[in-house]
């Protein structure tokens, strides 16, 4: 069935259950009750913090308060007059913890609150960190529009009452600056799309055989191995990254790939380089090699404040290993082949990330290697397969679920109805495993994608990942036909609001087929 007609026959069967039920929410949130009156947001409506323990020292709720109200404009000129009654004139938000350092599990919980009644009418968010209160904001920028009669803001079906939280407290998105350079304005707007989606781990993969972009203040030559001398990214970048995502409530995850995946290393040490003409995996002989990892990870401490750093660990091809004298010599000496050799490097290197303060991230290959040797404290990303993650978290480790079939957003023929079914949990029995699962990632790997069209490839089938990452169980729905409508609403925001998301009639990256309304594209 071509993917059009697919769309159209979704919109049939469910458009009229949608259209009454008039909640257009995404993700969905955990409970949502709502009544059936009209309001409007006052032209210059307020934020206040009326019984809230938290300082705002940072202006993070000041800012994204601010940013919420630029969004619900649409870049429509608002200039319609406020009537005298129906008008929400505050958002009161009451956050009940100061802490405003952004960790790993952090409290994103919230209750919102739009009544009908009161004098003045304002709107109240209940939060236990300023991270529910970003997401509560998120919620009320979905439910106003801009009214073309009135010229204002409006807001229907009130009153409402949301109660929600995140069903996983890691929901990801792998970008790769490392096949293709990404600008930081491009990133950022890849955030900016995440904090919509209610995503909140940007997973860098910024250096990988091909380039090395990053400044590595420690050792200033490694980005000689960027494409070009404009294709960098200084470390005064990468903090600028990482406090714009911090701000929306997105942790950044830093990723060195090792041993593998690391040509790019040896442009400016050479020796790092089994051979000149054998260039990766690093050379395991050297000490040299470990003191480099232990510099960039010394670096990155004082930049990625993220509880986790991603080591890699993938796709490594030992065979330099085996044909390069001198560490044919040195794994004689040490009484090791090269399967020995893999594990001591990855061993090494994750006991070097721990003495920086890290929790380690390891890809699947690690644990179907060597799972026995891992640091407890490894989490194992799993891609390979989706009979890994049964595996790893029965073996007492925590599991990031990225299965390259339904989450790897490169797979351009992975539909969004794939990512929105995909289950983290699927064969995992056990419920006190279920824990371990700290959650999912689709992952936007480069060699095909760059500045041009990262978005349209990422969006909006990540979207629908975040529905299944967010969203209770119980909620989401089991046939995707029961979501179609709401999803394309929300792949239509994201282009009013400037997200270059492709239809959801197609596969992915995919163009309109034919003229008509956002929503049936």
């Amino acid at each position: 069935m071509a993917p059009a007609l697919r769309l159209l026959l979704a919109f049939l069967a469910i458009g009229s259950c949608i259209a009454a039920d008039n909640i257009d929410l995404w993700p969905m949130p955990q409970s949502v009750s709502h009544g059936t009156q009209k309001l409007y947001i006052k032209k210059d409506i307020t934020m206040s913090m009326v019984g809230s323990t938290y300082s705002d020292e940072k202006s993070i709720l000041k800012d994204a308060f601010q940013r919420m109200v630029d969004l619900i404009t649409l870049n429509h000129v608002v200039d319609g007059t406020n009537p005298s009654s129906s008008v929400l004139t505050c958002v009161n938000i009451v956050v009940h913890t100061p802490e405003d350092e952004l960790s790993f599990g952090a409290d994103e919980s919230y209750n919102l609150t739009v009544p009908t009644t009161g004098d003045p009418l304002y709107a109240q968010i209940q939060a236990q960190t300023v991270f529910g209160a970003l997401q509560a904001l998120q919620t009320f920028s979905q439910l106003c529009y801009f009214d073309f009669t009135s010229r204002l803001i409006g807001l229907n079906s009130a009153p409402w009452i949301i109660t929600d939280r995140p069903r996983f407290p890691y929901r990801g998105l792998l970008i790769d600056t490392a096949r293709h350079y990404l600008p930081v304005k491009i990133i950022k707007g890849v955030i900016d799309a995440m904090a919509y989606s209610k995503l909140n781990v940007l997973h860098w993969h910024i250096v990988d055989e091909q380039s090395f972009p990053i400044e590595i203040p420690s050792y200033p030559k490694l980005w000689n191995g960027s494409y070009s001398y404009s294709e960098r990214y200084t470390t005064s970048d990468a903090i600028d990254i990482v406090r714009y995502a911090e701000k929306r409530g997105v942790n950044v995850l830093a990723e060195i790939d090792v041993p593998g995946h690391a040509r790019s290393w040896g442009v400016g040490y050479p020796s790092l380089w089994p051979s000149e003409s054998c260039r990766e995996p690093l050379d395991v002989s050297k000490n040299f090699t470990f003191e480099v990892i232990n510099g960039i990870l010394s670096d990155f401490s004082k930049i990625f404040k993220f509880k986790f750093v991603h080591l890699g660990g993938d796709e490594v091809n030992t065979s330099c290993w085996t044909t390069t004298p001198h560490i044919e010599g040195w794994l004689n000496n040490n009484h090791m082949n090269v399967s020995d050799a893999y594990r001591d490097f990855v061993l090494r290197s994750q006991k070097i990330a721990i003495s920086h303060g890290y929790d380690i991230i390891n890809w699947e290959e690690t644990f179907n290697s060597f799972g026995d040797k891992l640091d407890p404290r490894t989490v194992v990303h799993n891609w390979l397969g989706e009979d890994v993650a049964p595996k790893v978290v029965a073996a007492g480790h925590r599991c990031i679920v990225s299965n390259q079939d339904k989450w790897y957003l490169d797979h351009l023929d992975a539909s969004w109805e794939g990512f929105y079914m995909n289950e983290p949990l699927k064969g995992i029995n056990d419920t006190k495993q279920h824990q371990l699962v700290i959650g999912g990632e689709v992952c936007m790997w480069g060699e095909e994608i760059d500045a041009s069209d990262i978005q349209q490839t990422i969006w909006p089938r990540a979207a629908a990942a975040a529905e299944r990452l967010w969203t209770p169980i119980e909620k989401l729905a089991n046939d995707t036909r029961f979501v179609t409508s709401r999803l394309a609403r929300f792949r239509c925001l994201l282009n009013q609001r400037g997200v270059a998301a492709a239809p959801l009639a197609g596969y992915g990256r995919a163009s309109p087929s034919e003229p008509g309304p956002c929503v049936r594209q």
